[in-house]
């Protein structure tokens, strides 16, 4: 004989499954695990890459060499990426609105190059690592000052997906 509460019962299994399935499922647009809703960063995913370890380093004006807090950076991108095997990352080259767009295009990539280049060096397997340049056309700030002008100089490691190619 069922008993009286056995729907229920069902129905709560029932939600409790879709609400697990729902917290481990993938965000779409990195290919890494999302993070959790209850505030908490979920290991492996892009909010804990770039709270715990830090997306993007800084250059000098017209430099694409890396300063020591850029090593520093690069070198906790590689321990991290590692630790997640299965992730790839595209490292994108930034340039301030001085110069032409030609000329930032291309120290763009020589920044992009010179993190990827780092990573490597540090063994992460270049087949992982793609780079662009985005030269002067991405700013994160508009100001025309060199407070402003620093926050644009910089490359930054982006996960594109959870499959390696």
């Amino acid at each position: 004989m069922k008993s009286p509460n056995a729907g229920l019962r069902f129905a709560a299994v029932a939600a409790a499954f879709l609400m697990l399935a729902a917290c481990s499922s993938n965000d779409e647009t990195s290919g890494a695990p999302s993070s959790s809703t209850a505030g908490q960063i979920t290991p492996g995913s892009t909010e804990d890459f770039v709270a715990n370890v830090g997306d993007r380093v800084f250059f000098d004006t017209d430099k694409s060499s890396l300063s020591d807090e850029a090593r520093a950076t690069l070198q906790r991108q590689a321990a991290w990426m590692q630790l997640y095997p299965n992730l790839t990352f595209t490292v994108e080259g930034h340039a301030d609105e001085r110069g032409t767009r030609e000329y930032n295009l291309a120290l763009g990539g020589r920044r992009a190059n010179s993190a990827k280049d780092y990573l490597v060096s540090l063994g992460v397997d270049a087949g992982r690592l793609n780079t662009v340049s985005y030269g002067k056309e991405r700013p994160v700030c508009l100001d025309s000052n060199e407070n402003c002008w620093a926050q644009n100089r910089r490359a930054v490691t982006v996960i594109v997906s959870g499959a390696a190619s």
